[in-house]
């Protein structure tokens, strides 16, 4: 074994791997790794073929490949210059095959392009000619009637008025339309009353519509509590966030009294339309009262 041979085998041991697992990784045959290790190269297909396989010998077991190659240098076979120009001539066939059908691909559709050129010439030529053809037909007394037909359209004769004739026909009373009277609706009106001794209670009534929609929208946390005129709960009384919406249609109960715990942190609708506050007070009660319309 050489001195080449058991440094590749050392690594290989070192790596933990067989020669059926060299052989798996490298894809060289098991015989020839063998041979690497006992220096025995005479096995081998040709010398070009002893570095190249001592070489990916080396990258599998973990060494530099041309550090060993290097080192090395003296122990390992000539290589021959009869293989390299054999081998030379194996890659020259394929060189000069990709070059013959790339080479004549392009010979192949040389002719189809050229072709296809000359159709394109052909027809931008007799596009071309023919409208020279058309332009060339067109009298020239004719050119000049249209441009003078032309001139005395756009331009009126002089000291007359271009006014279009008024519309003489008067209209008959059947052909006269007749507006219907559009009733105005009733506009919602929300005033306030009176303060209640309580100081904290203020009255409201609602006119001008047959709707009483309620709805408190909570900027910061306030309580808020809707009640009707027998004091029962229309919705739970209870401490809301901001961004919550308390509703309720009180339509039916034509009363509702909105109790708020802290009414700078809340925003009172009816119908859609909000309700200034008659008080600007911390805690309140806001008294509604649908007024019923008169027959």
């Amino acid at each position: 074994m050489t001195e080449l041979g058991s440094r590749l085998k050392e690594a290989r041991l070192s790596k933990g791997y067989s020669l059926d697992d060299l052989q798996e990784i490298t894809k060289i045959q098991k015989r020839y790794l063998i041979g690497i290790e006992e220096g025995n190269y005479s096995i081998m297909p040709g010398t070009f073929y002893v570095r190249a396989f001592i070489k990916q010998y080396a990258d599998a077991v973990g060494l530099d490949a041309d550090e060993i190659l290097e080192e090395f240098r003296k122990d390992l076979p000539a290589q021959q210059a009869t293989e390299e120009v054999a081998q030379s001539f194996t890659q020259s066939p394929t060189r000069r095959k990709l070059q013959r059908s790339s080479s004549s691909k392009m010979m192949e559709s040389a002719p189809k392009f050229i072709v296809a050129l000359f159709i394109i010439v052909i027809i931008v030529a007799i596009w071309f000619l023919y409208q020279q053809k058309v332009s060339n037909n067109v009298p020239d007394d004719v050119k000049e009637g249209v441009s003078e037909v032309e001139i005395e359209q756009k331009t009126p004769p002089t000291g007359e008025e271009t006014t279009p004739p008024a519309d003489t026909t008067e209209p008959t009373k059947e052909e006269t339309p007749v507006e219907e009277e559009e009733e105005e609706e009733p506009v919602q009106e929300l005033s306030a009353g009176a303060i209640q001794p309580d100081g904290v209670t203020t009255n409201y009534e609602l006119s001008g519509t047959d709707k009483m929609n309620i709805r408190v929208e909570v900027t910061g946390d306030t309580w808020v509590g809707i009640r009707n005129e027998a004091g029962a709960e229309q919705v739970t009384a209870q401490t809301y966030s901001a961004g919550a919406v308390v509703e309720h249609d009180s339509t039916a109960n034509g009363y509702a009294r909105i109790r708020l715990g802290n009414a700078l942190n809340a925003k009172v609708f009816v119908n859609d339309v909000e309700l200034p506050y008659a008080q600007q007070i911390t805690t309140q009660n806001i008294v509604i009262i649908l007024q019923e319309e008169e027959q």
